[in-house]
């Protein structure tokens, strides 16, 4: 299908929606009922079916789904939440959304982008209730570890999911899938996500009171919704609590139904490409290559390198421009934001979460990309770091 047109030769990422999902939310239109209904309950069932998770609620975003997790699970002013600062703003946004106040973890190293549990352990204290991790660019975090420390302390686990739709940990237990090893995991279907319905999210839990309460929240704290007194299951309802307006329409159901099918080739095809990235760039000198000896079950979101040896991050990305391939950064540390060096008391400092995002650029990736485009941006980096 055509697109709007672009200077970039290869972008940092790209979604391709084909005639299915072209069909899906037509039919969707054609039914009339657009708000949410049946499309969005099956794409509930299914995105639980795919997880093995006993509850699944579709959203309106990712950081509603955050946001819910965290009233769900009780948190409050005066409550405390581990997270890491390498993250998008949203991860802590939805601790404070509650009143409660995130903590800061900073990373386990260079090597591993996620969050360090040694210096999450070093920051549990009396108001600490809950650890939120995220499964940074797809790559799963220690969740063995997490589990020891929030067994040992009483907290409850929130995953961010936003990369990782399909990744599996491979546990002490066994493999399990992300998302379902925590209290709560939280989805997001933006449009730059491994599977899109533009916006929308999702959040799964295990646990039958979680899930009560995250379904009453979702809808204005009522007990029945329009799809339930349409058919006939109620003609009334009750508010029984504060909620919230975070549903998901049915077109954008319709398109997460289809996009679902499709993520597993498309994390498959993501793997290629960052396996080809790895084999041409991780002996170049001016750059180091994160998760190298990660385990197997990434869904590969972000493919980050670090420069080193004083290479300008700035004057890099500017010749990648200059030839037509698009790069970002992933992401300016949350600690370091005006409105957080406001709220964080004293001088709050990760010093290997600010030394490697002063560093870090995150390359094009995504399933579609062709082998020219792919020459194009290891030509590209080869000949700027020479």
């Amino acid at each position: 299908m055509s697109k709007t047109e672009s200077r970039w030769q290869v972008p940092l990422a790209d979604v391709v929606l084909g005639s299915e999902e072209i069909e899906a939310v037509t039919q969707v239109l054609k039914s009339g009922w657009l708000s949410m209904g049946p499309k969005t309950e099956e794409f509930e069932q299914r995105f639980a079916q795919f997880l093995g998770s006993k509850h699944a609620f579709a959203v309106a975003n990712g950081t509603a789904a955050l946001h819910l997790a965290c009233e769900a699970l009780g948190l409050k002013e005066g409550d405390e939440v581990l997270c890491p600062a390498l993250t998008f703003v949203a991860t802590a946004n939805a601790i404070l959304y509650t009143g409660a106040r995130p903590v800061f973890i900073d990373i386990t190293g260079s090597h591993n982008l996620n969050l360090s549990v040694a210096d999450a352990a070093a920051k549990v204290t009396e108001r600490t209730r809950a650890i939120m991790v995220v499964h940074y660019g797809g790559y799963p975090c220690d969740m063995d570890g997490v589990r020891a420390l929030a067994a040992k302390y009483d907290l409850k686990i929130i995953e961010d999911c936003a990369h990782a739709p399909g990744a599996v940990y491979h546990s002490q237990a066994g493999p399990r899938m992300v998302g379902t090893i925590g209290d709560v995991g939280c989805f997001s279907f933006f449009a730059n996500k491994n599977m899109t319905t533009g916006e929308g999210g999702m959040v799964v839990t295990n646990n039958d009171q979680i899930a009560e309460r995250m379904r009453i929240l979702r809808s204005h704290g009522m007990t029945t919704l329009t799809w339930d007194r349409h058919r006939g299951h109620s003609f009334s309802y009750d508010v029984v609590s504060m909620g919230y307006n975070y549903r998901l329409d049915e077109m954008r159901a319709a398109l997460g139904i289809v996009q679902l099918g499709r993520v597993e080739a498309g994390n498959s095809k993501r793997r290629e490409i960052v396996l080809a990235y790895r084999e041409q760039l991780q002996n170049l000198k001016f750059i180091e290559i994160p998760f190298l000896t990660a385990p197997e079950g990434s869904t590969y979101h972000l493919f980050p390198v670090l420069l080193r040896d004083g290479v300008r991050r700035a004057d890099f990305m500017a010749a990648l421009s200059g030839q037509g391939i698009q790069t970002s950064i992933h992401y300016p540390p949350v600690h370091r934001f005006s409105s957080y060096l406001n709220l964080l008391p004293g001088n709050y400092h990760l010093p290997i979460t600010e030394e490697v995002c002063s560093r870090e650029v995150t390359l094009p990736l995504f399933p579609h990309m062709s082998e020219d485009q792919l020459r194009q941006v290891i030509g590209a980096v080869k000949s700027c770091l020479k």
